[in-house]
């Protein structure tokens, strides 16, 4: 189930060589003669048929959540980025730095905790996009986990990480794709503005980081479906959860790097 199917390369063939009228002239006979695979209205929902999610927890109380398992399989593909100097954005009121430490071993000189609000751990508060830059030209790796979604000024944010980064410096960031919502101002006085697409992030990084950035997408059609569902990554296969497909992306990840003066 983890590759693509004949149909799926069929179609992405289709979709490169022939024109979009005879595309939409197939597709018309395929819906007037019954040819679709399953036959419409004859899949199967199973326990998927129903419209509250499985879990009203993300997948935290089933196991690692899937989203989790995409951010852990990125910060691990470049953990020799987390070194000397590193920022990590605390998760909670609590401040955390378990990235840093699970990924980061002794390459790390020195760890700080940013947040938003005071904790008894953060080194650093404050408002990524107020009035002046924290700690500019202090870092050589900041670790910016599921945090540019709640900010408004994206594009602010953004520039205010490049600000902070020594020269060479590498910012890892990740933000949500196809995802449930978190955040509701209504409900717990934090917003969520922001769900991402590749091309959003190259857009959104190409301003500062002079093309010296990669943009990565994690997720397909089933590990979407799981994800809003709140099922847990040990309920799908490797193979499953591996498979990429840009159009389906649940964690939007980019690795910048800020070039030398």
């Amino acid at each position: 189930m983890g590759g693509r199917s004949f149909r799926d390369r069929a179609i992405d063939i289709a979709k490169r060589y022939l024109p979009s009228r005879l595309r939409d002239g197939v597709v018309a006979v395929q819906r007037s003669l019954h040819l679709q695979w399953p036959p419409a209205g004859t899949v199967n929902f199973g326990s998927l048929r129903r419209v509250t999610p499985i879990s009203p927890a993300f997948g935290k109380d089933r196991g690692v959540p899937i989203d989790r398992y995409y951010i852990e399989k990125f910060l691990d593909r470049h953990r020799s980025d987390i070194r000397g100097r590193v920022l990590e954005f605390g998760g909670d009121e609590h401040g955390d730095t378990g990235y840093v430490d699970t990924f980061g071993g002794d390459r790390v000189e020195h760890k700080d905790i940013f947040s938003y609000v005071p904790s008894r751990t953060a080194t650093i508060v404050g408002d990524l996009t107020g009035a002046v830059v924290l700690a500019p030209q202090t870092f050589d790796c900041i670790i910016c986990t599921q945090t540019v979604q709640m900010i408004y000024d994206i594009a602010l944010a953004v520039e205010r990480l490049h600000a902070m980064l020594k020269p060479g410096g590498v910012l890892l960031l990740t933000s949500n794709g196809i995802v449930r919502t978190g955040r509701h101002l209504d409900t717990d006085g934090w917003g969520e503005y922001w769900h991402l697409t590749q091309q959003t992030a190259r857009s959104l990084f190409a301003k500062n980081f002079d093309g010296s950035y990669t943009v990565e997408g994690y997720g397909n059609v089933l590990s979407a479906i799981c994800t809003l569902h709140g099922l847990a990554s040990v309920e799908l296969t490797t193979p499953e959860l591996d498979n990429a497909d840009r159009d389906f992306d649940v964690i939007v990840a980019v690795r910048a790097v800020k070039s030398a003066p």
